[in-house]
């Protein structure tokens, strides 16, 4: 006996653990798989006769909408990621595949729950680009953010700062209260400048800062914040550990170099003069 294909599909689409949708020229949706529940915690029956753009997250309308577009002018697509706003609040991201029907004047769309895979692409990129210890930019990310500083041809300072007598701190105090410290100056670190501004670690117990949009006369002040910042002490139970001091050299674009080798080198230079003054003070 013949197999009943036609009667067959609507069982195989609610078989399917992605969802399928069917959204008419207006955006309504006229069918979708109950594989929505799972995906946007709604029922089929909630879903149907209700737009589509409501459950779209709003700060992917505008790039949902131009998709929408390409896909009813015949431009089917099988890689679009936005998000969509579950019943419970919570966010959740789809990949699409989605194709115009002619024939039944719709389109249809197949939504894949990648979360858990945006998730895991965003934690890796945020891993390629910061510091496991202290979660700062990383020597990389803090080369694109410099490179595009010069870019851009705006005045800007480079600070290189290096933590004193580091490792006298690992040896007497251990490698646990040695990341401490380095976490604080961190945040500390951090504490000291804006949000156009970047602070990284460049390995050990170096740290650069990129202050955005300042002129060379500045910045002995935000170095003063800076050193003071970091002079009280560390909290530790039972006694307050001494905070290492900090040695900073400064660059200045475009007054002390044009070009990212000649800052860097600018301000490793003036901080290890910096450094040797404090141990042998005239």
């Amino acid at each position: 006996m013949p197999v009943d294909l036609q009667a067959l599909y609507p069982k195989l689409i609610q078989l399917m653990l992605d969802t399928v949708f069917v959204v008419d020229r207006d955006n309504i949706i006229v069918f979708v798989s109950n594989a929505c529940h799972a995906l946007l915690g709604y029922r089929a029956d909630e879903l149907v006769g209700t737009p589509i753009t409501r459950y779209m997250h709003p700060d992917d309308l505008d790039a949902t909408r131009a998709s929408i577009v390409r896909v009813m002018n015949g431009q089917a697509h099988s890689d679009f990621r936005n998000r969509y706003l579950r019943k419970d609040g919570e966010v959740v991201h789809i990949l699409w595949s989605a194709f115009w029907s002619d024939e039944v004047g719709a389109r249809i769309g197949v939504a894949r729950n990648v979360t858990a895979l945006t998730q895991a692409e965003q934690a890796l990129r945020f891993l390629a680009h910061h510091d496991s210890l202290t979660r700062l930019c990383n020597r990389s990310l803090f080369s694109e953010r410099l490179a595009e500083a010069v870019r851009q041809a705006v005045p800007f300072a480079l600070l290189f700062l290096d933590i004193n007598d580091f490792k006298g701190i690992n040896d007497v105090h251990g490698h646990a209260i040695g990341d401490r410290v380095l976490c604080e100056v961190a945040r500390r670190l951090e504490g000291c400048v804006g949000p156009q501004d970047t602070v990284a670690r460049m390995g050990g117990d170096e740290f650069t800062v990129l202050l955005c949009g300042v002129h060379a006369g500045t910045v002995p002040e935000k170095t003063a914040q800076i050193l003071a910042a970091m002079a009280a002490p560390l909290a530790s139970e039972p006694d307050s550990l001494p905070m290492p001091s900090c040695s900073i050299g400064v660059a200045c674009y475009p007054a002390d170099g044009s070009s990212i080798d000649a800052l860097l080198n600018c301000a490793d230079s003036d901080m290890y003069r910096n450094k040797r003054r404090r141990s042998f003070p005239r």
